[in-house]
């Protein structure tokens, strides 16, 4: 396991800053990194309305809800590959680039006539948002540092919370007008391309660069643990409306209320990451775990709606605390040359554990389980981590105490 400590938190800008980045800079980089979230929620509602027109189509039931999902895999595969292209080009033109593809990937269920092509063009979606989501959170590990970076990774996880709720919404509303009207969203990454192409920049590189390797042990915890964060962090987005409508809740308008809720209060934890970033990853993050099992056990005991709600807010507070923790813990200590590729691995984690948690849910039900009881295994196994990272995070912050 790596080192868990952080460096102390100062204002200064990173070696190799020409430009003082500020408010403009970090808009630009929250709107973007909204847009891979809009591509995994716009489109939700209107998949029965897409599962009845290829209702003839062989194995419609598996490619509807995988149009839906396979962005996600995608840039859990190849989050990583874009990272060291990241490194080894240009940050800015790299986003620039990723942004119009993504728009015109985007929209390509307005024309295409087929759901195998439609799912090919997800495909593709999903290496645009890889390297969005990528170039984002490089570029605000770039151009800030100490408690900003801290308070603004914060940010990017509460943005892209609060987005995943207005998507909802809007995937439904436009939904009204057909199935394919969603996807004229996906426009919206043009509109900020030309103010990112006049006020973002290329960080200035040092000279050892491109000579710099990656330090794959310091990274082995965080993006193992990120793995598993991403399965917990995604349970309840992908699965409270399924634990509701089991306890009788059956109007869209009611699960829609209660999931946004939960986002609220994921949105509030992001929102304190930047209060608590000072304490190092070894406290927070099996507190942060302990917070999601016992939310997630409140869900798995619970009888009555309200209950329910409580352990849907509990869990979406933790995981809303744990995302930012875990991805300073990962890049805080590379340096401008490793960050890229630091952050492709950690975002390909994420993902991985997007696209593998409705997989793993099933197969816990598969075995016996109900979806509630489901959801409690995974709760326990949340405990579990909580414990094995108390333990082993303090082991190896002694061993590197008792080596200075």
């Amino acid at each position: 396991m790596p080192d868990t400590t952080l460096p102390t938190p100062g204002r200064q800008a990173p070696p190799g800053h020409d430009r003082q980045a500020g408010t403009v800079q970090l808009l630009l980089l929250l709107l973007a990194s909204c847009m891979p979230i809009l591509g995994s929620v716009l489109i939700a509602p209107v998949l029965p309305q897409m599962a009845r027109e290829f209702a003839q189509v062989p194995a419609a039931n598996i490619l509807v809800p995988v149009v839906l999902t396979v962005p996600a895999l995608v840039i859990g595969l190849t989050a990583p590959f874009a990272g060291a292209l990241v490194d080894r080009v240009d940050r800015k033109r790299v986003l620039l680039v990723a942004m119009v593809g993504y728009s015109v990937v985007g929209t390509a269920p307005l024309y295409l006539d087929t759901l195998n092509a439609i799912v090919a063009s997800r495909v593709l979606l999903g290496l645009f948002e890889a390297a969005i989501m990528t170039c984002c959170t490089t570029l605000i590990g770039d151009y800030w540092s100490g408690t900003r970076r801290a308070r603004y990774l914060g940010m990017q996880v509460l943005t892209t919370t609060c987005a995943a709720t207005v998507f909802l919404l809007a995937g439904g509303m436009l939904g009204a007008w057909g199935w394919r009207a969603p996807f004229w969203l996906y426009l919206a990454a043009l509109l900020l391309v030309v103010p990112m192409a006049a006020l973002l920049w290329q960080p200035r590189r040092s000279e050892s660069e491109g000579s710099v390797r990656l330090p794959w042990r310091q990274l082995l915890g965080p993006c193992t643990v990120t793995l598993f964060g991403g399965v917990v962090f995604y349970a309840l987005i992908v699965h409270l409306s399924y634990v509701l409508d089991g306890a009788g809740i059956t109007s869209t308008a009611a699960v829609g209320m209660i999931s946004a809720v939960m986002s609220l209060a994921t949105a509030v934890g992001a929102g304190l990451f930047g209060r608590v970033s000072a304490v190092t990853p070894r406290v927070l993050v099996p507190i942060e775990f302990g917070l999601s099992a016992l939310g997630l056990g409140v869900v798995f005991a619970a009888g009555p709606v309200p209950v329910i709600i409580i352990g849907a807010v509990i869990t979406g507070f933790g995981t809303g605390l744990l995302l930012p923790t875990l991805v300073l813990w990962a890049i805080n200590r590379l340096s401008f040359e490793q960050r890229g590729r630091g952050t492709g691995l950690w975002t390909g984690a994420l993902f991985v554990g997007q696209f593998a948690c409705p997989l793993i849910v099933t197969a816990i039900a598969a075995a016996g389980a109900d979806l509630q009881s489901s959801l409690g295994i995974l709760g326990a196994a949340s405990a579990v981590m909580a414990l094995l990272l108390v333990f082993t995070m303090r082991t190896t912050a002694r061993t590197r105490a008792a080596r200075h």
